[in-house]
């Protein structure tokens, strides 16, 4: 059983994973993927696109489905958040739906839906860090004013005189 660690970054649009989570940040999530697996379910349908006469006979379109409230991987804050982040997600019986008809393949089409459900879960349940309001420095005012007092000169210089 592997399981996976997240490392959530700031400034990052995709978690990172990583082997040993070693940062300030309180957030690091600790679910299996074979955990994540055992709670979903799929439906398969032919797929489009690539794939020849393949396309025709064989059920490769993937549509995961995974239940956030039904889950015991969460804790109640947990899928509180969920609910909230992924609600445009949701379909009309609660799930969330992932579809995948990449690949040619069945297998490889539920393994990248199911990292897609990973990932869409560990941005979810990120918190970003709050924001402290802080006053600029006397130093940073006096340098604002100065370079408006420049512009100002700059700009009176380039004034026509017509009192002649």
């Amino acid at each position: 059983m592997r399981i996976y660690q997240f490392l959530l970054l700031p400034t990052a649009n995709w978690p990172l994973p990583t082997e040993i989570c070693q940062l300030s940040l309180p957030l690091t999530m600790n679910f299996s993927k074979t955990a994540l697996q055992k709670e979903t379910f799929y439906k398969t349908s032919c797929s489009g696109g690539k794939g020849g006469q393949n396309v025709n006979k064989v059920s490769s379109k993937v549509e995961l489905l995974f239940s956030v409230n039904d889950s015991a991987l969460f804790t109640e804050e947990e899928k509180q958040l969920l609910n909230e982040k992924l609600q445009a997600r949701f379909n009309k019986d609660g799930y969330v739906q992932v579809i995948c008809d990449e690949e040619r393949s069945q297998y490889l089409n539920k393994e990248k839906a199911l990292e897609r459900l990973v990932g869409l879960l560990t941005r979810s349940l990120h918190k970003p860090k709050i924001r402290k309001a802080t006053k600029p420095s006397k130093k940073a005012k006096a340098e604002r004013l100065e370079n408006k007092k420049m512009q100002s000169v700059k700009k009176d210089g380039r004034k026509k005189n017509f009192d002649i």
